[in-house]
């Protein structure tokens, strides 16, 4: 199928185009919900285990299925034909993107922003935000590959193998740039995420690959179930805003401090494997989800740690939130960048 006709296919070629708008509607209707119907919001946070929220999983399962749909098992071996993307991404989340942020933080909150913020908070606030600049992403990466029309098969290894080096290299790092020696990994919620986030879906694709048969069928269904995947995005934004609308509300001027070294942090880190990508030549299918891995954060991770690290009230669990809230605008304006500039790429 052409781009064009699945689109036509799925019927949400205009809700698409418009998706940042109903983003930020999202944003807006979740907060309110925060404030009129608290209890309903409550009884949704509560349905949490390992620090992984079970109603935005489900919706986050909802996202990532569609493109384990297109995942090609019998194409997983061309990945070694074309490891550059492989290469990149790794090189910038790991190699990179962890120190940039440890900078960021503390030149954003022991200098720049020194005359505003108390110094112990500030150490809070720059403590979380290493966390999340140690912690790439894991599930959303499939949501973005999918609105940029990324390689389903390549994303899938990237993400897997980025996975197995964030098992033993989380920790160190964490431990190196904070200081702090007693790192304990939240075992529980790196699992319970995989399994939900990409082993489950991954066999209901592969299951439903085998069921449809041909391609020809295949694309159809992808083309059917595409707009699922966005209506899931735009309802876990919803949901995120409204357990979190209290602490917007409370601390908008900190809210906003906080989440500027971490727009500064995302943009430069895709521009990086992005400009890396178009420089050495990766074709766009895998240059944007490579991209993408390392701009986006495995939240989930981050806001475990902090909490564990420093308690639930405290400011690196306040930074590793706000990135959350951040996140999605600005991947949805990264989305955009990238499927404007395709014609660019080989």
């Amino acid at each position: 199928m052409t781009d064009q006709t699945a689109t036509d296919a799925g019927g949400l070629g205009a809700f698409e185009r418009y998706l940042t708008l109903w983003v930020a509607l999202a944003a807006v209707v979740g907060i309110a919900a925060g404030v009129i119907a608290p209890g309903l919001v409550s009884a949704i946070a509560a349905a949490e285990v390992a620090s992984i929220n079970l109603v935005v999983a489900v919706l986050i399962w909802a996202m990532v299925y569609p493109m384990m749909v297109g995942v090609d098992f019998g194409a997983i071996s061309g990945v070694a034909r074309q490891p550059k993307g492989l290469l990149i991404t790794l090189a910038v989340n790991w190699l990179i993107k962890p120190f940039t942020m440890a900078l960021l933080a503390v030149l954003f909150f022991d200098h720049i922003f020194a005359p505003w913020i108390a110094p112990e908070d500030a150490s809070q606030y720059i403590a979380g935000l290493i966390l999340l600049g140690a912690a790439p992403c894991t599930a959303m990466v499939f949501v973005w590959s999918h609105l940029t029309r990324g390689d389903a098969t390549y994303t899938l290894v990237q993400v897997s193998v980025n996975d197995l080096i964030m098992v033993v290299a989380f920790a160190p790092i964490v431990a190196l740039l904070l200081g702090v020696t007693d790192i304990a990994v939240p075992w529980q919620t790196l699992i319970l995420a995989t399994v939900l986030y990409v082993l489950l879906p991954l066999l209901a694709g592969l299951a439903t690959r085998r069921l449809l048969g041909s391609e020809r069928a295949i694309a159809g269904f992808s083309a059917r179930v595409k707009p699922w995947s966005v209506i899931g995005l735009v309802a876990t934004v919803a949901i995120l805003f409204g357990l979190q609308g209290d602490v917007l509300l409370a601390k908008p001027f900190v809210i906003a401090l906080i989440a500027v070294p971490i727009l500064v942090q995302s943009y430069a880190i895709f521009a990086l494997a992005y400009g890396a990508s178009y420089l050495l030549g990766v074709p766009h299918r895998i240059a944007a989800p490579c991209a993408m891995i390392g701009t986006s954060n495995f939240f989930e991770l981050a806001v475990a740690v902090a909490i564990s690290l420093f308690g639930l009230h405290s400011g690196a669990a306040l930074a590793t939130v706000v990135g959350v809230l951040v996140e999605v605008p600005v991947m949805l304006s990264l989305v955009a960048f990238a499927n404007r500039t395709r014609a660019r790429f080989p």
